[in-house]
């Protein structure tokens, strides 16, 4: 009873922030961009500056008889090098003197044609950090709408402390792109963590219903909840499982006695921390190097590693212990047999084998 009133609750959780235009939601949600150093975007606009200024400079004083001095008598040959750059740099600047000026046909056409293209784009490039800035939330909402009409089959990491950016690398370390993994966390200077991985960033509390839509938690295909406190995760499991029935969530907790809160929440794999760092701790007192051989399993890009895979036809009816692969257990029905059981002694087509890799050999 508890639990369905705690249900419809979160059914009456307030959606408004889904409705609000895209520009609304950038302070929610950030799509990463490439980085380019402040640094660096300054120097390319001084050297972009500097090349219309010195493109306008030769072309000046390739018709350099075309203009005239008005404070200065006729020279032979036109205007020095010197004189088109002073005449350049107050053109492109729009100071304009006035001094120096076209008198021929030519070199007024020169002006209307090239001159004042150049003029445009010089200014262009020396406020261009006041354009970026003034475009940078529309670029952003633009993006944000793209993404949205787009993102399926992604992942959600709820909290990203030390076992959720733990966990974004091992996906990243097994192949999954970036861009296919949404950080929900309330914390800004995590998801600017996050953000400069090229991870998609939401900022706000996950036990909101609208927060994990505005993830794009109805379309995700795996939800990993990684909150620093147990209670958290019990409503945040709750609150995604009812917004995706079908996605895989795997929650972590510190203490065991609250393992069956987080099944009867609706997670599919509960990973319980403390109890697991204590076995291995006690582990390494008589063996370390298992501890270092489980390290290398739950590490994807190098050495060993666990995977999952389907099973081949010419697999099926035998037995899984007969594999060239090393197979540590079969997933039949969505449940997990030891290779042992007698019921996965002969694999079926549509089983999933766990088994152990070599991820350099699949990298190679």
């Amino acid at each position: 009873m508890a639990k369905n009133r705690l249900r419809r609750r979160l059914l009456r959780l307030d959606e408004t922030l889904t409705a609000k235009p895209d520009s609304a939601l950038v302070d929610y949600l950030h799509i990463p961009e490439n980085f380019v150093s402040p640094a660096r975007r300054i120097f390319l606009r001084v050297v972009y500056a500097l090349g219309a200024l010195f493109a306008a400079v030769l072309i000046v004083y390739v018709d350099r008889d075309g203009y005239r001095d008005i404070d200065s008598a006729p020279v032979p040959g036109g205007l020095s090098f010197l004189d088109c750059l002073y005449y350049a740099t107050v053109s492109l600047s729009t100071t304009g003197y006035g001094d120096i000026t076209p008198v021929t046909e030519t070199a007024r056409l020169v002006n209307v044609l090239v001159i004042t293209p150049l003029r445009v784009a010089f200014l262009i490039v020396l406020i261009g950090t006041t354009v970026e800035t003034l475009t940078a939330a529309s670029r952003q909402a633009l993006k944000i709408q793209r993404w949205r009409n787009s993102v399926r089959n992604h992942t959600i990491v709820i909290g990203y402390g030390t076992k959720g950016k733990t966990a974004v690398a091992a996906m990243v370390g097994d192949n999954v792109k970036p861009g296919d993994i949404v950080v929900v966390d309330t914390d800004q200077a995590s998801l600017d963590r996050a953000s400069q991985a090229g991870l998609v960033t939401v900022r706000g509390d996950a036990n909101r219903s609208d927060v994990l839509r505005l993830a794009g938690a109805q379309h995700a295909a795996a939800i990993i909840v990684a909150t620093n406190s147990d209670p958290t995760a019990v409503l945040v499991t709750l609150t995604a499982r009812e917004l995706a029935p079908n996605a895989k969530i795997i929650a972590s907790i510190r203490e065991s006695e609250n393992q069956h809160l987080l099944r009867q929440s609706g997670a599919d794999s509960v990973v319980v921390s403390s109890e697991t760092a204590g076995r291995l701790l006690g582990i390494a007192t008589q063996t370390p190097s298992v501890v270092e051989l489980m390290e290398d399993l739950l590490t994807p890009d190098a050495g060993f590693a666990i995977a999952e895979r389907e099973v081949e036809p010419k697999e099926v009816g035998g037995s899984p212990r007969h594999l060239k692969d090393i197979v540590l257990g079969v997933v039949r029905n969505g449940e997990l047999k030891q290779v042992n059981d007698p019921e996965v002694d002969a694999i079926e087509a549509t089983d999933r084998l766990l088994y152990v890799r070599n991820a350099e050999e699949d990298r190679g």
